[in-house]
């Protein structure tokens, strides 16, 4: 019996070492070995000739260099209308005494001039009062009806009928205003500068056949008429 003993104490000491050897190869920590640095680089190395343009960034301007002058505008390109031939009744000048028109015809010793259909006509409205006066006593301006009757006689009538009072603008009478009306025409009232701009613009935007315009001389004065 102790040899049987014996003999199973030496087969179980090979067991017994290698149960001790993994115990005490258990109890030490195990690394991986790290990896070289040149395996994981931090930062990838760009061939710059072989991608000329990956130097340039994206988006790029170039600075724009300010002289500090303001560029100039150039206003005929702004007019609308500056391919369109001027009627030849439009006032060039606005004159004390009279007016100058596009086609080059002046109206002097102070009289107006009564614009209509392409056509200019001397106008003295005053004279059907028998003074030269164009107001009423309450201050309106006031011409007798028959001073447009060139207008009862145009079919069809012009839509807008542009009045130049002269130096200063003042209130039409009630009377006149239901007399223009009566004739299908519209009324804008103005000083004769205002007034002689005005008729430009519309006569060579819509024709001279839509608007016309009874214009006073700007060196009028009440009581003496216009003269130089």
């Amino acid at each position: 019996m102790n040899r049987a003993m014996a003999s199973s104490t030496r087969a179980c000491r090979p067991f017994n070492q290698l149960t001790t050897i993994l115990r005490q190869r258990g109890s030490q920590s195990y690394r991986l070995p790290s990896a070289p640095a040149k395996l994981f680089p931090t930062r990838t190395a760009v061939n710059l000739r072989a991608f000329p343009h990956a130097a340039s960034s994206f988006h790029t301007t170039t600075p724009h260099q300010s002289s500090g002058q303001v560029p100039p505008t150039d206003f005929e390109a702004l007019d609308v209308l500056g391919n369109t031939p001027v009627p030849s009744t439009s006032v060039d000048v606005c004159m004390s005494d009279g007016f100058q028109l596009n086609s080059g015809v002046k109206i002097l010793d102070g009289s107006g001039v009564l614009l209509v259909g392409g056509e200019a006509f001397a106008w003295r409205p005053w004279l059907a009062r028998g003074e030269k006066r164009l107001l009423n006593k309450k201050g309106q301006w006031e011409v007798p009806n028959e001073t447009f009757g060139l207008f009862g006689l145009l079919w069809p009538r012009p839509d807008l009928l542009i009045l130049g009072l002269g130096p200063e603008i003042r209130p039409i009478s009630p009377e006149l205003r239901r007399h223009i009306s009566s004739l299908g025409m519209r009324v804008e009232i103005l000083d004769t500068r205002n007034a002689a701009a005005q008729f430009n613009l519309l006569a060579t935007e819509r024709g001279v056949s839509d608007v016309a315009a009874a214009l006073i001389p700007i060196g009028w004065k009440e009581g003496i008429g216009a003269s130089r």
